[in-house]
């Protein structure tokens, strides 16, 4: 546990007010007024200074009698908490398990709790993929797999991985490796038996 010694109430209350993670597990600070303590990075409206306690440790400020924010989540036992992320890993395991199917954005968002322009735009931000752009890439790794493990044929590997138009998975196909289904065959084949 850290001194109290070592961070001056300036500090933490600069802290507070940026919104700075890297006191993150130093020190919380508790909200008089609402009853709840939250992590300094926590992105909640910033609260009056004369309102303000700060503890060392979650244990203390709910002894205190403060409840951990539900944003910041100062109650689990990790460092830092990034909420967004679960939306991140959510969406990206829908899309992981939903591959073959006909899936819209607006059904994704709606299961993990946001709106689609919302989740395209955080997705895109965190991932460097829209969740179409994830969703194409989970479909081309499948098809390569499926290419160069089974018997299928370009046309059957098109659709087992989800796609409606055989057109549409050459063209996705192409985009992502550069070669068509049959060219990625048969460089596979040709440096396996070199």
């Amino acid at each position: 546990m850290l001194d109290q010694n070592k961070i001056s109430k300036d500090t933490m209350w600069e802290a507070t007010v940026t919104c700075n993670p890297e006191y993150d597990g130093k020190f919380f600070y508790a909200i008089k007024t609402t009853g709840i303590f939250c992590r300094p990075s926590c992105k909640s409206k910033t609260p009056k200074y004369k309102n303000v306690s700060y503890f060392f440790d979650a244990a203390n400020a709910q002894k205190a009698g403060y409840r951990p924010c539900k944003r910041c989540r100062p109650d689990l036992k990790i460092k830092k908490y990034d909420p967004l992320e679960s939306i991140i890993e959510d969406t990206k395991r829908i899309i992981e398990n939903n591959y073959r199917k006909n899936i819209h954005l607006i059904d994704i968002a709606s299961d993990v709790g946001v709106s689609p322009f919302y989740l395209n735009r955080l997705f895109k931000d965190r991932t460097g993929y829209t969740p179409r752009m994830f969703l194409e890439k989970a479909r081309i790794e499948q098809a390569k797999e499926l290419l160069l493990t089974t018997t299928l044929n370009s046309t059957e590997v098109g659709y087992q991985v989800g796609y409606i138009s055989i057109s549409s998975f050459y063209n996705a196909f192409k985009r992502s490796t550069g070669l068509t289904p049959s060219q990625f065959q048969a460089n596979y084949v040709e440096t396996t038996t070199e």
